[in-house]
């Protein structure tokens, strides 16, 4: 019986994560692409926008390097120094959500998905101290980033 819930236990850890799904606050765009082909479309999209990759992460990359094989995520820091700098004169607080994040997740079935918090949904517990400044960048970033996923997700 031991070996047969080993084995149980092992096939359930090595099965790819569920899809995203909707959340509040959240936009989850899923695609007809690739894993890597999505990537490469982020970074395309990015590149046509007023906005630049500033970080980026890879668990499944990192996992790779140890031998390990997980499904294909990255995060990707989107971010300029004059929205720094608007969003700082607006609220120091703030700037631990700096840079706003786009993620890109591999889906068991090849494809992926493309989500992301909203600039509204992530700056909000700042708005008090922010004012109309505040919201109003993040209504702009609302913009670029839509903008980036619709160009990075369409077909």
């Amino acid at each position: 019986m031991r070996p047969l819930l080993a084995a149980l236990f092992l096939a359930l850890s090595l099965s790819p994560a569920a899809a995203l799904e909707p959340r509040d606050g959240w936009v989850v765009l899923p695609t007809i692409h690739t894993y890597a082909d999505l990537v490469q479309r982020v970074r395309a999209a990015v590149k046509d926008a007023p906005i630049n990759i500033v970080t980026q992460a890879s668990a499944s990359d990192g996992a790779r390097m140890q031998g390990h094989t997980i499904p294909g995520n990255r995060v990707f820091g989107l971010y300029r120094n004059d929205y720094a700098r608007r969003m700082l004169d607006a609220s120091v607080a703030a700037g631990i959500e700096a840079p706003i994040r786009l993620y890109v997740t591999e889906n068991a079935d090849g494809t992926a998905t493309l989500s992301y918090k909203t600039p509204t949904a992530v700056f909000a517990p700042y708005f008090d101290e922010g004012g109309l400044a505040l919201s109003d960048l993040a209504a702009e970033l609302d913009t670029v980033f839509s903008q980036i996923a619709q160009n990075a997700g369409n077909p």
